[in-house]
């Protein structure tokens, strides 16, 4: 029963911490990897036009959440014109006004886009009425129902059904019907009018959607006609010249329907001029911008939202969990002797700062002075407290003496020396000659070196850019770590160091 109890307790802790990294990935995009980078946009469109010297009004088609992206901010430069935001059914529309203006006028909208491929490419809503099938003219009709006929026979639901009705409408060898059919489109907008005129005729709902095809330094862009249809549960994009289903990476979906990009009063010769530009950044601070839009708690109270150098702290403090870890697994599972439980993984903190190489030359160096030193004063009988604080005192000493030796010598690597943790070292120090006293040289250089062997698995995984990445990001994967502790917490298995210790024993065994 204790283990079934301990069992779902460990299960509880993985799944909570499972399902905040989960979280915190899908939804905010917080990476997984360090230093990660994602493509962002910033896309301008230019209306010029000339005021007739009255009132004058624009209305101007703007993005509404386009699929693919993250909005991370967008700004409008009106010049004498007053702006209002108004939605229009599925789409978003800029209102400028003024009640007198003349000559020639410009104004501006930029947009700053993020890449976000963590969603699909498919846009929920309700159920469009279905529409009623047109009364073609002939020989079009004729045309347009032999075409649907054909299709239907070759597809099996409605996305597969327009995609292979894209593929014969654009064949490069199109049959005599599809020529017809094709007779009535001479520009963009109307081959895709003609595509949602044809799949009336089944009763597919479609619709048209202007797309902007982004391309870095784009200067003079161009919006472009795209299709969606229903399947009954979301609108399911194709571009209809290919057939290819779905917008590409590089399509910003700007308005739906077939209505005009820019309408105007008092005014002449309005234009509009489309630019883009590709920077790159790092995801966190997209995400944090996400989180920001979003309003997500989850974030507010994140370590994110400490001062910046807290958050350096803990970034180094969360890691001792991770140590802690690997002191269970090297003590329980491995059988490595050590001097106290911790003194091993701060041991590894210090690391940080000394590197490896150099650290494990100063501990040892530090650790044999302090030692020699420990035992002249055992020759002086002093007592306990005493005899720890004169150590302590001669370990300050050495940190300092040393230090200032590496200084003399240029290598500045030993002045760091002083990151060692002092009370640890005296404890040491003191817990060897113990061990040295009561069960001779060999145990305590036994333990003395398992506790350095400790220290530097410590260091290697504790200090994985990787792993302090995701300690740092996502903190809730430390109930992960605590539930894998408490089960180690129940191991009453063989040692590793048991197994090579009682080997010939287990080879006896095994030819009895």
């Amino acid at each position: 029963m204790k283990n079934l109890h301990l069992k779902l307790l460990a299960l509880t802790l993985c799944a909570l911490g499972a399902a905040g990294t989960w979280y915190k990935v899908s939804v905010i995009g917080l990476p997984l990897q360090p230093d990660a980078e994602t493509l962002v946009w910033t896309v301008e469109a230019r209306i010029n036009f000339r005021a007739e010297g009255g009132p004058s009004q624009l209305h101007f088609h703007i993005p509404s959440g386009p699929l693919g992206f993250t909005v991370l901010g967008e700004d409008f430069v009106s010049g004498p014109y007053g702006l209002a935001r108004e939605v229009d059914g599925n789409n978003r529309v800029a209102l400028w006004t003024a009640r007198r203006a003349s000559g020639e006028q410009s104004l501006y909208y930029r947009i700053r886009l993020a890449e976000d491929r963590n969603g699909n490419d498919l846009l929920t809503g309700p159920q469009p009425p279905f529409p009623a099938v047109p009364d073609y003219p002939e020989p079009y009709g004729s045309a347009a129902m032999a075409l649907l006929e054909d299709v239907r026979q070759e597809s099996a639901d409605i996305a597969s059904f327009t995609r292979r009705l894209l593929l014969r409408y654009n064949a490069d060898t199109p049959d005599e019907g599809v020529k017809l059919l094709r007779e009535e489109a001479d520009n963009d907008l109307e081959h895709t009018r003609n595509i949602i005129h044809i799949l009336a005729g089944a009763r597919i709902p479609a619709r048209m959607v202007m797309v902007l095809q982004l391309r870095d330094r784009m200067r003079r862009g161009n919006l472009e006609s795209y299709l969606e249809v229903h399947n009954g549960s979301e609108w399911i994009p194709f571009n209809p010249r290919t057939g290819q289903r779905g917008y590409g990476d590089d399509l910003l979906a700007w308005y739906r329907g077939d209505a005009e990009l820019l309408t105007s009063s008092g005014i002449s010769g309005a234009q509009v001029e489309f630019s883009a530009a590709r920077t790159v950044r790092e995801m966190v601070s997209i995400a944090e911008q996400r989180a920001a839009q979003q309003g997500s708690l989850l974030m507010d109270f994140s370590l994110l939202s400490l001062p910046v150098q807290t958050q350096n702290m803990y970034r180094i403090l969360l890691m001792v969990p991770i140590g802690a870890l690997v002191m269970v697994f090297m003590r329980n599972v491995v059988g490595v002797s050590t001097f106290g439980t911790f003194m091993p993984i701060l041991i590894a903190l210090a690391f940080r700062e000394t590197q490896l190489l150099w650290g494990i030359f100063l501990f040892t160096v530090i650790v044999a002075a302090g030692l020699a030193i420990r035992f002249y004063l055992e020759n002086l009988k002093l007592l306990l407290v005493p005899r720890l604080a004169s150590v302590l005192i001669v370990v300050v000493l050495l940190l300092a003496l040393i230090s200032i030796l590496s200084h003399k010598l240029g290598l500045d690597r030993g002045l760091s020396v002083a990151l060692f943790p002092m009370v640890i070292l005296a404890m040491t120090i003191e817990r060897m000659s113990l061990v040295w006293e009561e069960h001779g040289p060999n145990e305590a250089i036994k333990q003395g070196l398992g506790s350095l062997a400790v220290a530097v698995v410590g260091y290697a995984v504790m200090f994985q850019e990787q792993l302090e990445h995701l300690i740092f990001y996502f903190p809730e994967l430390l109930l992960v770590v605590l539930a894998v502790t408490l089960l180690m917490g129940r191991y009453t298995g063989y040692r590793l160091t048991e197994l090579w210790r009682f080997r010939h024993l287990l080879r006896a065994q095994e030819r009895s």
